[in-house]
Parts: C-alpha cells; structure tokens; sequence
C-alpha cells in the first residue's frame, strides 16, 4: 500500500487508514465479493435473476444516503455555500444563450408574442418541479440529488436508469455547450462558426470538424470546478451580475422603442403554437437540478435549498417573460431573426454595437452554465459511486480541496472526447426527454414518499394510493395522446381531466403518514400531481426520435447494469445487512 505523504491526509479514521488519494488498485474499483475472482463472477452471474429481483423490490433509506453512503467518499465536502450561492449558482446554470436563441425562434413562427405566455407556461412546469426538489433536499440533503430520491422512494432500479440517462444528458449537453461556446466565438471574431475547428477529410460527415477550443473551454471549466467550490461560486457570482446587468439593459431598451402594435395579432398561431413552444423554450429553464446536487455542502439545508432554488426559479421566470415581451414589443414577430433575434433588434433601432453585448452575454452564459453544470454533475456521480453503481474509487473526496476530482475528471473527459470529434447536428439528434422523466419520477416519488412508509401504512391505504397515481399518471398520458394527435373536441379532454382530478381528489382524503420536518411542497397532491400532469404534457411534445433514444440508450444501460451494477449494489446492501444484524446480536 502507497504511504500517504503527511502535507496530504487521507483519513483520520483508523478504519480508512493513510492512504494516498490517487491510488489505482483493482480493490478501489471493484471491491465487491462478486469480483474478487472469476469463479465468484461467474457464481454470482448465475444468480442474477435473484438478485434481480431482491434489487427490484429494495428501497435505500434517510440514513443510509446521509451517513453510510457519505463514508464511502472517506472525507468529506466543504459546507460552503449559502443561499446566496444557490440562487446565483441556479441562475448561472440555466440563464445560458439559450434565451437569446429560442426566443427569437419561437416567437417568429411558433407563438408569435405569445410566446411570453409560452415562458410563463414553462416557468410555472419548472417551479412545481424546483418545489418537489427543494423539500427533498431539505430532508435528505446529499449530492446524489434526483438519484437519492429515487432510490430512497422508488427503489434502486429506477434510480438507476434515471442515474444512467441524466448521466448521458448531462455529458452530451457539456460537449454540445463546449461547441457552441467555440461556434459563437468564432462568428464574433471571423462571422465563421467554423473557424477554430480543424477539417479532417477522412472522417465522417458529423465527426469531420476537429474542435480543440471546445476541449479546451471544457478542461478550463472542470479544472475551475475541481479547485474549489466556494471559489467557482464566487465566480459565477460575479460573471451572473454582469449577465444580470447587460439583461437589465436589453429589458429597459426594448420597451423604450416599444411599439404595442407590434403585439397585434397575439395570438397568431393560436394555442397550440403557445403550448408547442412551452415545450421548446422548457429547455431554457433546465440546470436547477444541477443546483439541487449541491446540498450536501449547503451550511444550513433547511433555510438555503428552499430560498436558493424557488427564489432562483421565481426570478428567472419573471426576466424570461420581460424579455420575450420587449423583444417581441420592439420588433414585429413576422420580422424577428430567427438567428440573431436580438442582436439584428438593436440593429434595427440604430444600435448595431449592442449585438456585441448580447454576444458577450451569451457567451458568458453558456461560460457560467459549464461551470455549474460541471460541480452539478460530479456530485451526481459522486453519489451513484458511493452506491456502487459505478467503481466506488470516483466517489473520493480529495482532502484538500474537498471536491470529487475524480468523479470531475470522468465527466470532463468523457465530455472533452465527445465535443472534440462530434459536430453540434450529432449532439443535438442525442437529445432526449430524460430531463423531464427525472423531473417527474420526482414528482410521483415526493407522492410515495408522504403517502406510503413501509411497516406503517395499511395495505389497503396503500392499493387506494396506488390506484389514484394510476389513475393521475395515465390521464395525464392521455391528455398529451390527445393533444400531439391533434384532437379538439372537447369531450375526449373532459374525461382525461376528469380521471386527473378524481385520481387528485381521491388522494386527498387518503391519510399523510409522513409530514416535512421543516419545510414541505404545499397544496400536496395538487401540486406534484400537476408537475406529473405538465411534464406528461411536455414529453409529448418531443417526438418518435425522442422516445426512441431513450429506449435504446435505457437498453444499453440495462445490459452494463445486469453484467457489472446490479451485482455491485446486492453485495454492498448484502453486506450492510449482514453488519446491521451483528449489531443487533451484541
């Protein structure tokens, strides 16, 4: 065993003892029975079907997230951050070029200025979800955000697949940022997106476009990330006020040059267009959940999860909606640029050096949206290691800077290949609607999680509960059938609402076992069943392509889950079962 250098502790727990964090040993990453050799592989392969099931029925528990999972980690994160630092830290991850993009896209021939209500619609979808994430992270505030939730309420093979797929988003939509952040600096400096990348005529339409300056701006991000987190916080602080303050400015001169003809006709394409491109600008609100991961190095939980994520998420729907209304107020819809909606409106009102400042600001957004993206999802990785998911040895904390470098160092570099070789069109036909399948299991597992408390809630209660999430699950699917098969008669939306609200309604009188200790989403089952309700909706309006990518990177997952995890995490709760049993026989 590698001596640890005294300047550089490891543990001061004698179970742990002084080892050097960058160790490299088959036991750091496969420490489990079932692959010490390969006659105990193969036994335990043989009994898959077992385990499977023990896997499938078993849920992880309060404790178990907070104190036996955090040990795997051997130090501690830093508790650093307050509330001020989430509600920036929120703002730099979802305030990206993405409203300067779809904003222009969508009210030119998607909602007209309606689409104001479009980002209202969205904001709302957005804030039930914050509300679901900021009570669970006050109960159970670790790193794995949405993947102990999960696991806590709906069991270790659901937080798995929803693990693997926001993994996969996350990764792809680092590399898809990594080539915009190179594509827009390009277009500002030569008005060629690609100008820093590097043609290689032997390789394939798509992967053909070499992009060192992505991988750069990705490795500058992460290793900002890995230093430190209160200082990657201080600078998003300082980068978010500046974007707070060009946003300001963009806000306060179109409605200066406003015209209120120019909202004439509002609704253009009627309400389909506007729930339509509630779907598309949704995307602009993504990066809470990121923010949510950050818990476990909040100093005081109960008070800053809750005011950092709604305060953020309030905030954000509010300057989303000013700004599509000024843009849509100075320039008629019919004229707005599709590609360059604002910077082309400032042109127009004889501010053309303007564009310069939407194009600094849209570029820092998509700088701070990487920063925090990257601590979000290193924590998350953090987590699913601590479970064994993945080789325990990415869920070490470095002792110095009290940040998961390692679990940094795999999402950096897995990013870093991605972006390199693959051109925005291929990252972009990788997108998913993962995000808002997490955002509602989140939703059904706040539900489970006040309703049903093994060994306390009757079975009847419990076949009731089931029965009415049933029913709000599958008329919730029925109203986004009806909707995306353009069905309008009113009678086919009457009975899918009425099945909602007799599912709703009939778990309202259902007994609540479980009550917030200190801070809970109200108006519960309303408002998670309409976060159900409205992520349902959104869903459908991605398309085939959408769901096919999910069932076939889901069955990928499945294969290296049945091959590799699912024998990881029957050993370790195996194990802790075996120890908690000792316990109790002394």
């Amino acid at each position: 065993m590698e001596a640890q250098p005294p300047e550089d502790p490891i543990s001061d727990d004698p179970a742990t003892g002084n080892r050097s964090y960058w160790r490299w040993r088959k036991q750091d990453f496969f420490p489990e029975l079932s692959f010490q050799n390969l006659s105990s592989y193969k036994s335990a392969f043989s009994d898959t079907c077992p385990r499977l099931a023990d896997r499938l029925l078993s849920r992880s528990s309060d404790a178990h997230e907070l104190l036996a999972c955090r040990r795997e980690s051997e130090n501690p994160m830093r508790r650093c951050l307050t509330w001020w630092d989430l509600v920036w830290l929120s703002f730099g991850s979802v305030v990206g070029s993405g409203v300067f993009v779809i904003t222009g896209q969508e009210a030119h021939g998607g909602a007209g200025p309606a689409v104001v209500l479009s980002y209202a619609l969205s904001g709302t979808s957005a804030l039930l979800s914050v509300l679901c994430y900021a009570e669970f992270g006050v109960e159970i505030p670790v790193a794995g955000g949405s993947f102990s939730y999960l696991r806590v309420e709906l069991g270790d093979f659901i937080a798995f697949i929803a693990a693997g797929n926001i993994m996969l988003e996350a990764i792809v939509g680092a590399a898809g940022l990594g080539r915009s952040w190179s594509s827009y600096l390009a277009s500002m400096i030569k008005n060629d997106s690609d100008f820093f990348r590097i043609k290689i005529e032997s390789f394939a339409k798509g992967f053909d476009l070499l992009d060192p300056v992505a991988v750069a701006v990705l490795l500058v991000a992460n290793g900002i990330a890995m230093s430190g987190t209160k200082r990657t916080s201080w600078l998003n602080v300082i980068a978010s006020i500046v974007t707070v303050c060009v946003i300001a400015f963009i806000i306060v001169v179109g409605f200066i040059h406003s015209e209120k003809s120019n909202l004439v006709p509002f609704f253009p394409y009627g309400a389909k267009g506007v729930f339509q491109s509630a779907a598309v600008v949704y995307w602009s609100y993504t990066g809470f959940d990121m923010v949510a991961n950050m818990a476990e190095e909040t100093e005081k939980p109960s008070r800053d999860i809750p005011i950092g994520l709604v305060g953020s998420m309030s905030m954000i729907t509010v300057v989303y909606c000013l700004m599509a209304l000024a843009l849509t107020m100075m320039v008629k819809y019919t004229e707005i640029d599709v590609n360059a909606a604002y910077s082309v409106a400032f042109g127009q009102i004889g501010m053309k050096w303007a564009k310069y400042l939407v194009g600094i600001c849209a570029l820092k957004g998509m700088t701070t949206s990487l920063l925090v993206g990257s601590l979000g999802q290193a924590r998350y990785t953090t987590q699913i290691a601590r479970a064994h998911m993945i080789p325990p040895w990415f869920a070490l904390i470095h002792p110095k800077t009290g940040t998961p470098i390692n679990a940094t160092l795999l999402v950096t570099i897995l990013s870093a290949m991605i972006a390199f070789f693959s051109s925005l069109d291929v990252l972009s036909s990788v997108f998913s609607f993962a995000t808002l399948f997490i955002f509602m299991l989140v939703a059904v597992a706040l539900l489970v999680r006040r309703y049903y408390v093994k060994n306390v809630t009757p079975k009847s209660d419990l076949a009731k509960f089931l029965g009415y999430l049933g029913l709000i699950i599958g008329s919730s699917i029925g109203l986004s059938a009806l909707w995306n098969m353009n069905q309008r008669g009113w009678v086919a939306y009457t009975v899918a609402g009425g099945f909602w609200l007799a599912g709703t309604l009939g778990m309202t009188l259902l007994p609540k076992p479980r009550v917030p200790k200190v801070w809970g989403v109200p108006m519960v089952p309303w408002l998670p069943a309409l976060s159900i309700a409205m992520n349902l909706f959104l869903i459908g309006s991605l398309g085939y392509i959408a769901i096919l990518r999910f069932i076939i990177c889901t069955a990928v997952m499945l294969l290296y889950y049945l091959f590799v995890g699912l024998h990881a995490t029957y050993d370790v709760a195996h194990q802790a079962l075996g120890e908690a049993k000792a316990q109790e026989g002394r």
